[in-house]
């Protein structure tokens, strides 16, 4: 499929940041797939409240806002010229494979589902979560590894170029940049009961490792002569659209500067939650044993004012 196949000069003026909230492209699949997943969650939040269950609020927030911005990612002038812009495409690469994942996982869906849904469900649930396919893909080292690795195997095997001329394939990398970011975030940040938990300060480690991984992947995009997407871009170019576009080197010079600066920030964002959940578990746990102490001392207590018949 050539880009004059779906793109005009109509269709895409000059591209600017008002463009990203007014050039908005309905995509009917990830479209529904939000708002059924946002239907169901609140579904099981009135579940919970009408059996006189409370949910915390902010858990809902989150899962609202991270569908809410997987729409935007998908349906916005980000997605709109997601093919025509090699920087509009990275922002919403950074979008979807690391805030989305992250504001779904503090939703805590897995937990929602486990409290609100019918008991055969429940089972299934348990069971998958218990499956040892489940612990291997969530293993930490390997989800790191996956994590890291999939941009470099997108933007350097040929799988970026067939994205821009075929729908489907386009379509599958917003789900697999969700899925990835998810397999590596879920255990580390998000709250549910899922296999790979591990300590927090080898979760800090591992949101700590993933920064030099982008920084090199965004310097590497920036400094390298080859072009991603060469030739559909270069088609472009040739069109309309020609005279307001950018060269293809500065566009992606730009791609990967936002690539290297956007890890780090929301790197260091995801450190901070993460920072503050530990706190909290901290404190908790702080409190948990204040309690114990608290109940020992008060058995004691009771055993050295008991009378000897007592005893």
């Amino acid at each position: 499929m050539a880009p004059t196949d779906v793109l005009t000069a109509a269709e895409l003026p000059a591209f600017g940041v008002d463009r990203l909230a007014t050039a908005w492209t309905f995509s009917p699949l990830p479209l529904l797939a939000a708002v059924a997943a946002l239907a169901a969650y609140l579904m099981g939040v009135l579940a919970l409240r009408r059996r006189g269950d409370a949910w915390p609020i902010g858990r809902s927030l989150a899962f609202a806002a991270g569908s809410w911005v997987f729409i935007v990612a998908t349906s916005s002038g980000l997605a709109t010229y997601d093919t025509t812009l090699l920087s509009v495409h990275m922002v919403q690469h950074m979008v979807l494979s690391m805030l989305v994942p992250l504001l779904v996982a503090l939703g805590a869906p897995v937990t929602l589902a486990l409290r609100s849904a019918p008991v055969g469900v429940r089972r299934v649930l348990l069971a998958v979560l218990h499956s040892r396919f489940v612990r291997v893909l969530s293993f930490p080292p390997l989800t790191l590894a996956i994590y890291v690795l999939s941009p470099w195997a997108l933007y350097f095997s040929g799988w970026y170029d067939a994205t821009l001329r075929s729908t489907a394939l386009h379509e599958l990398m917003h789900v697999h940049l969700v899925v990835v970011g998810s397999l590596f975030l879920w255990p580390l940040i998000g709250v549910d009961p899922v296999p790979g938990r591990v300590g927090y300060p080898f979760r800090m480690l591992m949101i700590l490792l993933t920064l030099p991984f982008h920084a090199f992947l965004g310097v590497t995009i920036m400094s390298q002569s080859t072009l991603l997407g060469e030739s559909w871009y270069a088609e472009l170019r040739d069109g309309p659209m020609g005279e307001w576009l950018p060269s293809m080197a500065a566009d992606q010079r730009l791609a990967g500067g936002i690539l290297w600066a956007a890890g780090d920030l929301v790197g260091l964002g995801l450190f901070l939650v993460l920072f503050a959940q530990w706190v909290r578990a901290s404190r908790r746990e702080a409190h948990r044993e204040d309690r114990r102490l608290d109940l020992i001392e008060q058995r004691a207590a009771g055993d050295r004012n008991a009378s000897p018949e007592d005893r």
